[in-house]
């Protein structure tokens, strides 16, 4: 399954609260040595009680083995940690706030096995705060990026499958991988496209399994029923793992083969 001829990158789905993070825990030493994994990013804005994250949640993770943390439009729910994502390069914001915002969209960096590789998170507009264009800025940012790496990867946190798919068509032989983040549903569209870019709308989610997208099912019920407002609380319950297994052509830095994983305890 494994080749010398391809880095391997994990992407883990959105990590929701305690559950999320002890999931994480107990499965990532296994998956990194099963499929030989020389990178691994997941999406942390709801890893501290479902919603942002702090430096201690943050540092907990880098200590289960993840390398980069992206997120989306609950960056900033934690207002207390701007100043560290304002530092900590090892945690990216969408790149497509306006100029001026504190932290980093994208970064360049080396996988354990010391392949340079990129990674870029952008926030989708449709049905979501209405940021710069996710198209066209990330566009100039991989011109910028492909003079120290053909390597790159993008988490495209997004609302609409429709302006996911365009994003990954508009970009598909530019990049390695566009995966999807946001919605929590993982998707079963996982994917090489035609130049080799690989592609999953969404990769789902790292959390309680028995939820509402990884909230407590009966405050989510009614919220949709009394249209009151609701505090949302992350369930002590058991939880699933979602992630995708990104192989690319260390030749070509075009994608070999993805693999979605849905894992239990």
């Amino acid at each position: 399954m494994q080749s010398s001829e391809t880095l391997n990158v994990l992407f883990i789905g959105d990590i929701v609260g305690k559950s999320g993070r002890q999931i994480v825990k107990a499965i990532l030493p296994g998956l990194v040595e099963q499929y030989k994994i020389e990178f691994v990013i997941a999406n942390g804005e709801n890893a501290a009680g479902g919603f942002g994250i702090t430096e201690n949640v943050a540092q907990e993770l880098f200590s289960y083995g993840i390398d980069l943390i992206t997120t989306g439009n609950h960056v900033w729910d934690k207002k207390e940690s701007i100043p560290y994502i304002a530092k900590e390069a090892k945690i990216l914001r969408p790149l497509n706030y306006p100029a001026g915002i504190p932290g980093f969209g994208s970064i360049v960096t080396k996988t354990k096995k010391n392949n340079i590789i990129a990674v870029i998170n952008v926030l989708g507009r449709v049905f979501m705060n209405l940021l710069d264009c996710p198209f066209r800025t990330t566009e100039e940012e991989i011109k910028r990026i492909r003079e120290q790496t053909k390597f790159i990867f993008i988490d495209f946190h997004a609302e609409a499958t429709s302006e996911k798919i365009a994003f990954a068509y508009y970009f598909d032989g530019q990049v390695s991988a566009i995966i999807g983040t946001h919605t929590h549903v993982q998707t079963a569209d996982e994917r090489i496209l035609p130049r080799g870019t690989a592609y999953i709308t969404d990769v789902g989610m790292t959390g309680p399994e028995d939820s509402v997208i990884g909230f407590k099912k009966e405050e989510v019920i009614e919220k949709f029923l009394t249209q009151m407002p609701k505090k949302f609380d992350v369930p002590s319950t058991a939880s699933i793992f979602s992630a995708v297994v990104i192989q690319v052509d260390k030749i070509t830095a075009t994608a070999k083969n993805i693999i979605r994983l849905t894992l239990r305890q």
